[in-house]
């Protein structure tokens, strides 16, 4: 298992990678099922922090496995296998979603324990033959995997309330500095090209996850209202939505986002807000489907927003990783205020329209006003 040249020319997603990616599809639209659910309910505040939480493991599970790929992918048989364990883990995981809603996270912290032990292994095979160069960072990332992976376990023993938050919390941010402590003297060499690419898959992963959501939601709503008008109004707005969304990320060149380790950990990490949001959008346009056909406990202006928030954490979260660092000082502008805009959206009795039309115009000035040259370090 030896490093993977960071230069490598033409370096594209495996087919492996790709089908690793398909058990996220499921775990995913779990997740955003149940914040649907729980939106729809008036559960607010419950259902946005455990799917904050859901979403956190969901999100590092790929990303580990997402880097160590880019640094270590040989694609031989145990590679493979080792792979495939890991995604029996996330669907075990995706199982235990609807439990965890309601605090119990037996199932997710057992396909947890299935992924981090593959994990563990994958970088102990690694530490063999990554060289005197890299062996102290591939084994410190087995060490640290293996203390944290503990602390999920006794993750269960807290009972359910703050004290479980404020657990899962701290247990979190120890999990995230892992690779600062596993690479801070020495640095695993990832593909720029690659690791972009891979973040790019995945993000039409969770949008989508809209364009589903949307479709289906639409589809069980046709016999329940008395005029096709407004859910043809969602379905063409739905759509424009995402498809701006889809424009706006990959406007910028991503592979200049990750030039050091320090831009490369802001871009990972931020990455889960990015993620988190495009999936938070989809049960947002389910949510206004069932205030439409009167089968939710929330005001139209919750509905509302519960769509325009994750567009707007979303454009924000992409401006500040990989377009500010690209753009002029028109797009500079233009995207956080647009991210403010459609905010509004509750203001017309329309639902996502301001949101669509600040999206469009976003657009529109991206079209004219393409990726400028910086130099890399500029923005770090």
């Amino acid at each position: 298992m030896l490093p993977r040249d960071p230069n490598q020319p033409h370096r594209v997603a495996s087919s492996l990678e790709l089908f690793f990616d398909l058990v996220f599809v499921v775990a995913v639209s779990t997740a955003a099922v149940q914040l649907h659910h729980a939106l729809a309910e008036g559960d607010v505040v419950h259902g946005i922090t455990s799917y904050a939480m859901v979403f956190f493991a969901i999100w590092w599970a790929w990303m580990n496995f997402t880097w160590f790929a880019t640094s270590f992918d040989t694609d031989d048989w145990l590679y493979r296998v080792t792979t495939i364990v890991q995604m029996g883990g996330v669907l075990v995981l995706a199982a235990g979603v609807p439990r965890a809603f309601h605090g119990d996270f037996l199932l997710p912290v057992i396909g947890y324990i299935v992924m981090r032990i593959a994990m563990i292994a994958q970088w102990l095979r690694a530490s063999r033959s990554a060289g005197e160069r890299l062996r102290a960072a591939t084994i410190r990332y087995a060490i640290g995997i293996a203390a944290v992976q503990v602390l999920w376990v006794l993750f269960l023993l807290i009972p359910t309330g703050p004290l479980q938050l404020a657990a899962f919390v701290a247990f979190a941010l120890i999990e995230i500095a892992v690779p600062v402590f596993a690479e801070y003297r020495q640095q695993t060499p990832w593909h720029p090209h690659h690791i972009t690419e891979r973040y790019g898959l995945f993000t039409l992963i969770v949008l989508g996850e809209s364009l589903l959501a949307s479709a289906n939601g639409i589809i069980e709503a046709i016999d329940k209202v008395d005029s096709l008008g407004p859910l043809i109004s969602i379905a063409v707005l739905t759509l424009v939505v995402t498809a701006s969304l889809w424009w706006i990320y990959f406007w910028p060149p991503h592979h200049r986002a990750i030039t050091t380790f320090r831009r490369s950990l802001r871009y990972g990490y931020t990455h889960y807000f990015v993620f988190a949001a495009a999936g938070a959008f989809s049960a947002g346009i389910e949510v206004e489907l069932d205030v439409l056909t009167g089968h939710s406990h929330v005001s139209p202006v919750a509905a509302s927003l519960a769509v325009s928030i994750p567009i707007a954490i979303f454009l924000i979260g992409i401006w500040w990783i990989a377009i500010r660092g690209n753009a002029d000082r028109v797009v500079n502008t233009v995207v956080p205020v647009g991210a403010a805009l459609v905010l509004l959206d509750p203001v017309l009795p329309i639902p996502v329209a301001i949101t669509a039309l600040v999206m469009v115009a976003i657009v529109v000035v991206l079209v004219c006003r393409p990726p400028v040259a910086r130099d890399g370090d500029a923005h770090a």
